[in-house]
């Protein structure tokens, strides 16, 4: 069996990325395609230093560091990938990674990050935050994103299978697509992070910093509470806006190396998370930690933080993005905060390690293709397939082998 795997564009290793590392992990054999590749080398070492097939963008002009301004083309390119010799086609989808174009005889399974964020329920949020909400360019991004958008719509009818990475992206495939989805919660590298029980007496931050990860309300709401201390790690374009704010109780570290993140993590008191994320992997890395969680209730949070209504709390869920919102919870995870314990922490991430993932996502797949088999090459309707044959046909479907009809019996 021929397969591919699919992915939107490798420039950095983040979240998305350490899916599709799981995904290479669990099918070695497939090949890699991609809008764009410009992974180092260090990143690439993730994917078993897999080089992706790529497009025309790959050599546009600056095409590596302003990729997201070939966004209006991304949809035709996705659709020259030739992927007419593959059986199997598995899409690690953010953008436009499920579009792609693929045969009745083939299998499509698409992992949906998210339905195309910037063009659909966020794309309000998107054209402010861009400066974009106004003037000629305003209307000019608005027609790209409406031509996004249906392109969005129609190319979900090419995917066979759709596998979300959590139930509030399950919703927004739902609402933007009017399909079903499975829920198979992402990768997380839990056993890169190891537990301690005892805490240092500050509070840790890390994203990157961008405008929906809310950091410089994080840093806000700690100046306002200048008994409490701080710890930021992470850097991006609102750096400069956070250095601008007054917080002598806050420390900005900026961007730093895996080994300095685990330790912050590893004794910090809390970590505080802001952003409305689609999964949100660094509140479950905090918790590996067993460390607790103070994190906005809305999106892949309210899957991943068990609030103190759990019988076996793990953090505290805010329910507004302001400064007063998230004093009000500090001051709740201050009174209840020896009632969460850190064992409860790591017990609640270890429902999210990569090998669960492997394991769940190789599952689903397998009983995929076993199903398009039987599909494929039916028993007349007198007779009961046997254990030991079914058995024999998921294991061909397992095994990728092609069944050649019998002519003659």
């Amino acid at each position: 069996m021929k397969i591919a795997i699919v992915h939107d564009w490798l420039v950095t290793y983040a979240g998305a990325e350490r899916v599709l590392a799981s995904l290479i992990k669990v099918w070695p054999e497939a090949e890699l395609f991609s809008v764009i590749d410009f992974l180092s080398n260090q990143d690439r070492a993730h994917l078993g230093g897999k080089k992706a097939k790529t497009t025309f963008i790959q050599n546009l002009p600056m095409a590596k560091t302003h990729y997201q301004k070939y966004l209006p083309l991304m949809p035709l390119a996705i659709e020259q990938l030739d992927l007419s010799g593959y059986d199997l086609i598995i899409s690690s989808s953010h953008a436009v990674a499920k579009g792609v174009l693929c045969g009745p005889d083939q299998i499509h399974i698409s992992y949906v990050h998210s339905p195309i964020r910037y063009a659909w329920d966020m794309q309000h949020q998107y054209l402010l935050e861009s400066g974009m909400s106004t003037g000629l360019k305003g209307k000019l991004a608005r027609m790209i994103l409406h031509y996004i958008r249906m392109w969005d719509q129609r190319t979900a009818a090419g995917v066979d299978d759709f596998i979300a990475n959590s139930h509030f992206i399950s919703g927004r495939i739902a609402k933007a697509y009017r399909r079903e989805s499975t829920v198979i919660y992402p990768p997380v590298d839990t056993l890169g992070f190891t537990l301690q029980e005892a805490k240092q007496d500050y509070y840790v931050t890390a994203s990157r910093m961008v405008p929906y990860k809310r950091m410089p309300m994080i840093i806000e709401a700690f100046a306002a509470m200048p008994d409490k201390r701080l710890v930021v790690i992470g850097d991006g374009p609102e750096m400069e806006k956070a250095r601008t704010i007054n917080a002598p109780n806050v420390t900005l570290l900026g961007f730093q190396p895996f080994s300095v993140l685990h330790d912050h993590l590893r004794n910090a008191k809390a970590f505080v998370f802001a952003a409305e994320e689609d999964f949100g992997i660094s509140p479950v890395e905090a918790q590996s930690c067993g460390t607790p969680v103070i994190a906005f209730g809305k999106g892949g949070a309210l899957e991943t933080v068990c609030g103190l209504d759990h019988p076996m709390p793990t953090g505290v869920l805010y329910h507004e993005q302001t400064v007063a919102s998230l004093i009000a919870a500090v001051a709740e995870f201050e009174s209840a905060r020896l009632y969460i314990s850190a064992a409860a922490c790591r017990a609640n991430a270890e429902r999210f390690s990569s090998e669960r993932f492997e394991r769940e996502i190789k599952s689903f797949v397998d009983a995929r293709l076993a199903a398009a088999l039987m599909t494929h090459y039916p028993l007349p309707a007198s007779v009961q397939m046997p254990v030991p044959m079914l058995s024999q046909a998921l294991s061909i479907a397992d095994h990728g082998a092609r069944v050649v009809p019998i002519k003659s019996v």
